[in-house]
């Protein structure tokens, strides 16, 4: 079966100003909040004291994005800055035809800060068109879909000033074989490149902060994410990690998990959430790879990624741990091919020192592209140009 992958992402002027304007306004190269179109209530389950509160809202519908496939995933991305008491919520639908269209999935209510809400997938999104599994929209078995649409909804309290801006607003559509391909990729425009990318264990945190995700022994999406950030001297400066007290080890990784933490499912693992977070401070977005030639293009173009991987126990020789999902950094490649990555989890030892892991190029394809389809966080600079896509009628980046 083909790998069909296609990333398509509005993040200029130029691409936010068609699609339906509620509200919303074009301001420079960045979607805003113009002006009030609407009102909403939305009670913060999450709170101490949860309470209906009154919002006035905006909103802008993306134009319908045809992939030329059918597609039976789609996993959203977006940057954004939600200042003071304003926040956003990512909607998505479906259809088959292009013409009859299912319901608005719930992919994300989201804020910068949790000051005014908390970020929060909405379970329980289940009909039988598709399903909401936290992160990632699935057609029911047996049915493939031709056509997406985005909306983005802004909200801020009733007289605010706060301007919620979107910088980059994007969906990843694909159909992808369950299993992995039984030949591994061939591929060598990384071989013997690996990126100075900081070392972070979550094995430092366990047992820490138990009301995020039982504490650091499930950090490894955020501790990944904290890596990449790091590398590009990006991410929170000292007064934005300032709560966190200064004898924890590694302060922006707990600030990471706090930042990307999804109190709808519980855990700091939310793919979406966690590139909102980075796409704070640089562009970061969910895709698929198609393999691990395709991770090389962007490795050999400077470029780490943190990909999903799920294996039993002894699945993956060198992890040292069995997994039904975690997420590792891929820092570059060894002269003849194999995976160096900079594993959060490796060994379940609590050191830095012991992050650095070599994975064999086949065992880690396979658990790779065989359990999460080759999905990865693409993070960069905005001034770091992406390499040409490999497959240009499908583009991934």
């Amino acid at each position: 079966m083909t790998r069909h992958v296609l990333f398509r992402a509005f993040r200029s002027g130029a691409e936010f100003t068609p699609g339906v304007h509620q509200g919303t306004v074009v301001a420079g190269e960045h979607l805003a909040y113009g002006v009030p179109a609407g009102a909403l209530h939305h009670t913060d389950s999450h709170a101490e004291h949860p309470a209906r509160c009154a919002y006035e809202c905006c909103a802008w519908l993306s134009p319908q994005v045809a992939p030329g496939f059918g597609f039976t995933s789609l996993v959203p991305s977006w940057n954004a800055s939600t200042p003071g008491d304003s926040w956003l919520r990512v909607e998505a639908r479906v259809s088959a035809d292009g013409v009859s269209w299912s319901r608005w999935y719930d992919l994300g209510t989201w804020a910068e800060e949790d000051t005014e809400i908390h970020r929060s997938s909405r379970p329980g999104q289940d009909d039988g068109v598709a399903t909401v599994e936290t992160d990632l929209l699935t057609a029911r078995a047996g049915t493939t879909w031709s056509t997406y649409q985005l909306r983005v909804v802004l909200a801020r309290r009733p007289g605010s000033e706060a301007v919620p801006v979107v910088r980059l607003l994007g969906a990843m559509v694909s159909a992808v074989p369950d299993e992995a391909p039984a030949e591994v990729s061939r591929g060598g425009a990384a071989w013997g490149t690996e990126l100075p990318v900081p070392p972070h264990s979550q094995q430092l945190h366990r047992g820490s902060y138990p009301q995020w995700a039982s504490g650091g022994e499930a950090w490894c999406s955020p501790t990944s994410t904290a890596m990449l950030l790091e590398h590009w001297d990006l991410g929170p400066m000292p007064d934005e990690y300032a709560w966190v007290p200064e004898s924890i080890p590694d302060r922006p990784v707990v600030n990471a998990v706090r930042q990307v933490f999804d109190h709808g499912y519980g855990g700091a693992g939310n793919w979406v959430f966690n590139t909102a977070f980075a796409g704070r401070y640089a562009t970061a977005f969910v895709t698929r790879l198609r393999s691990l030639v395709e991770a090389e293009q962007l490795v050999a173009a400077g470029i780490p990624l943190v990909a999903t991987v799920a294996f039993p126990e002894g699945g993956l020789d060198g992890a040292g741990y069995g997994t039904d999902g975690h997420l590792l950094t891929v820092i570059g490649f060894t002269e003849s091919g194999d995976v160096v990555s900079n594993d959060p989890a490796s060994h379940q030892v609590p050191s830095n020192d012991e992050v650095r892991v070599v994975y064999d190029r086949a065992a880690f394809e396979r658990v790779w592209l065989g359990s999460a389809g080759g999905i990865v966080y693409v993070i960069h600079p905005t001034d770091v140009r992406l390499p040409d896509p490999p497959d240009p009628a499908e583009p991934n980046w």
